[in-house]
């Protein structure tokens, strides 16, 4: 199948390539199915993108990329939702807001997007602690963090 996006050009994709989230996500409840590709010329970026609307597009990054230690436990109601068996059935991510200038530009590090690649589910899930940040700077003083 061919998403036309409004950014990221077309993008070929499958049945198989569709993560579901069933609540979908904080802002865009109403969408449910979402593909993920990287972002062109960057191996650290990837685009959560909706297949049922061509606007919804979201910057995602590794957690891990900012904060080497980055942890938290997903709770059990989240694990069984998401039918996650195995560790390493789970692909974390953070959403990223993006600035022209580039010491504005944060990662949500409060809010992972958990999404079991086995499954093909997905959910947001909205830490309770003061540990991670909403806005985590990516950039500090020209560096890369």
């Amino acid at each position: 199948m061919e998403l036309v996006t409004k950014y990221h050009g077309v993008r070929e994709y499958s049945n198989e390539d569709i993560i579901v989230f069933k609540k979908g996500l904080p802002g865009f409840k109403e969408l449910k199915n979402f593909i993920v590709f990287p972002l062109e010329k960057n191996n650290v970026l990837n685009i959560l993108h909706s297949v049922e609307d061509v606007d919804v597009g979201l910057v995602l990054i590794s957690p891990f990329t900012i904060i080497k230690d980055y942890e938290f436990k997903i709770p059990d109601s989240y694990i069984k939702e998401l039918k996650i068996v195995k560790p390493e059935e789970v692909l974390v991510l953070t959403t990223v807001t993006l600035s022209s200038d580039i010491e504005n530009i944060t990662a949500n590090l409060k809010a992972p997007i958990i999404i079991n690649i086995k499954e093909k589910l997905g959910e947001q899930l909205i830490l309770d602690n003061d540990k991670y940040k909403i806005k985590e700077p990516l950039f500090i003083e020209n560096n890369v963090k």
